[in-house]
Parts: C-alpha cells; sequence; structure tokens
C-alpha cells in the first residue's frame, strides 16, 4: 500500500494535508468565540465574535490566502471581506471561502445546526460570488449516474427521474428543502408528487451534505434556491466526499450582474456543477456550535472546553470528524 503524495499516476497534491489541520484549528476557534453567545438573541454579537476569532487564527497560518467568499464587500465590513488577504503571507497561494456563522439565527436561539465553515481551494478554484447573490440548487448523492438530475427541469420531473434511477416508488424520495416562504410551491409540487419533504429551518451547507449521505441520514436529495456563498461551500465538501451538485446564480438585479462581471462571471445563465464551483484541490472544515446531525456542538466545561469538527480533502478524498479538548 503506497501513502506517498502522489500514487501510481495520480498528480502530487498541491495542498498539503497539514493543511487541513490549520483549518480544524481556524473553525474551531471561531466556534468557541461563538458558543459564548449561543442563546442570547444577538445575531450581531455571535457573527462578530466569529469574523474575529477566525480572521485571528486564518493570520496565523503559513499561507498567501485571499478571501474570495466573505462576509461583504470592502467598506461593507472590517474583517473578512472579499479580496482580503489573510494568511501569514508566507506559503501557498490559496483561494478562501468562509461562512464564519452559518446559521446565525440558530445560534441566537440555541437551535440545533448552527456551524463554522471555511474551504480553501488553490488559487483560483472556487467560483467568486458576493454575500448577497443567490442561487439555484439540486444535489443528489455520488451512486447516481451523471444526468440523472438537472437544474432546469421541474422539481416533478427530478424526483421521479431519480426515483426511476433509483429503482422504488415516489413514496420512498425524501427531498430535503429550505423552509422559506420562497419554496411554498416548491414543497406543494413535491408532496403531490408522493415526496417526502425534509425541511430545514436554517443551514443549506449541511442540508447539501445530506442529501448526498443517503444512507445514513435518509435524504435523496437537495432541492431549492439559497445563498450562492453557500453553494461553493457545499461545493467544496462534496468535491472531497462524492456527490453530484448543480447550482445557477440567480442576478435578479442590474447592480448584482454588474458585480457579477467584476467578479469574472461571463454568463449569468450559466449551469455549474460542482467541479466548476469548486476545482482542483479542496480543503473544507466545519466546526459545530450547536448540537447538529453533522457535527456535535461546543461544550463549555469546568476547566476545558470541547469542540467537534469535521475535515475533508479532496485529493485524497479523506473525511476525518476530530473531537478536540481546550484548556480554559
Amino acid at each position: 500500500m503506497k501513502l506517498t503524495k502522489a500514487e501510481g499516476d495520480k498528480s502530487p497534491a498541491n495542498l498539503h494535508r497539514n493543511l487541513t489541520l490549520e483549518l480544524v484549528r481556524v473553525t474551531e476557534r471561531a466556534a468557541i468565540a461563538a458558543a459564548e453567545w449561543r442563546g442570547k438573541g444577538d445575531e450581531q454579537a455571535a457573527d462578530l465574535a466569529a469574523v474575529r476569532a477566525m480572521k485571528d487564527e486564518l493570520d496565523s497560518v503559513a499561507i498567501s490566502g485571499r478571501i474570495v467568499i466573505g462576509e461583504g464587500e470592502l467598506g461593507e465590513v472590517d474583517d473578512l471581506f472579499i479580496g482580503q488577504a489573510v494568511g501569514a503571507g508566507e506559503g501557498p497561494e490559496v483561494d478562501i471561502a468562509v461562512d464564519p456563522l452559518e446559521g446565525v439565527t440558530l445560534c441566537a436561539k440555541n437551535q440545533p445546526d448552527s456551524l463554522v465553515v471555511l474551504a480553501m481551494a488553490e488559487r483560483g478554484g472556487l467560483l467568486n460570488v458576493a454575500r448577497n447573490v443567490y442561487m439555484h440548487k439540486i444535489a443528489v448523492g455520488a451512486d447516481y449516474a451523471p444526468g440523472t438530475v438537472n437544474i432546469d427541469w421541474t422539481a416533478s420531473e427530478n424526483v421521479r427521474a431519480l426515483a426511476k434511477a433509483k429503482g422504488v416508488p415516489l413514496s420512498e424520495i425524501t427531498a430535503i428543502v429550505l423552509d422559506r416562504p420562497r419554496h411554498a410551491g416548491l414543497i406543494e409540487e413535491l408532496r403531490t408528487t408522493g415526496v417526502a419533504v425534509k425541511l430545514l429551518s436554517d443551514g443549506d451547507i449541511a442540508g447539501v451534505i445530506h442529501a448526498v449521505n443517503t444512507v445514513d441520514t435518509g435524504v435523496d436529495i437537495y432541492l431549492g434556491s439559497g445563498g450562492a456563498p453557500e453553494g461553493v461551500l457545499a461545493a467544496a465538501a462534496l468535491r472531497c466526499i462524492g456527490g453530484h451538485m448543480q447550482g445557477k446564480l440567480i442576478l435578479d438585479t442590474p447592480d448584482k450582474r454588474l458585480r457579477a462581471r467584476e467578479m469574472g462571471i461571463e454568463d449569468p445563465n450559466r449551469n455549474y456543477d460542482v467541479t466548476e464551483l469548486a476545482a482542483g484541490d479542496v480543503l473544507f472544515s466545519a466546526t459545530g456550535i450547536t448540537d447538529g446531525s453533522l457535527v456535535e456542538g461546543v461544550r463549555l466545561r469546568r476547566g476545558f472546553i470541547e469542540t467537534s469538527t469535521v475535515v475533508m480533502r479532496s485529493w485524497s478524498q479523506t473525511t476525518r470528524w476530530i473531537k478536540a479538548r481546550h484548556a480554559r
């Protein structure tokens, strides 16, 4: 068994595996900072704590990093804005996508599935999208053939195609959808076909991951629209664990279309697959703030703090769950 960085015909990794542990440290620190605000009803304070902690820890990592998906634009936020340089300034040139507090309302209410999420790719590997842009998304597991579902089809067409490919009746398909007023028609259409619908109150990164991990979650397909940055982060995770995903940006105002062109998006109607949303070597880390279906939340103990993180690497297709104890 070869355990070198280049096995057989496989190209050497551009992002060293040691960076995965560095990412874990970053998401752990941000999660601990946000956990101090769980259940206190102050979304802004929780988000700010996570942002500051993430930025401080990122700047200790030996990378020449650039934020391509962040908290907002330069001038709108103080840290983790699009284009901001992060890292120690030496080491590999990388692009970074962050969601310092995925599920900010969940954290403020101390409800499940609040996370800190970060993805890193070699320079140019992540689709650059603005924070205020939404994306139509669809995702299914890696066991299906490419083209089994299509973002341009109706929801009914997609679940029928999926049920046929799986060899089960529609009543045995479960779709996961963000619980938003804009999805009322989608939810009604899905239920009319006989499909079971699992509703997410928040946090569609975890929702996409659940949809490609059917054996463990019972979810077969993710459908609907959500934040485009979260779509890129979810795609980064899928590059590491497998699965099919497509996304189409919703550029519904002149300002959004102009900003998209400035960020290198030439075709506003393009359908992106997972390898176009997150290309090349990709690393992904998510640490729980509150307990969730992906990872457990931060535990504030007397004398120490416990964190739970899932970290992934596309080159080796490795997923690790890390439970850490930090002295207080």
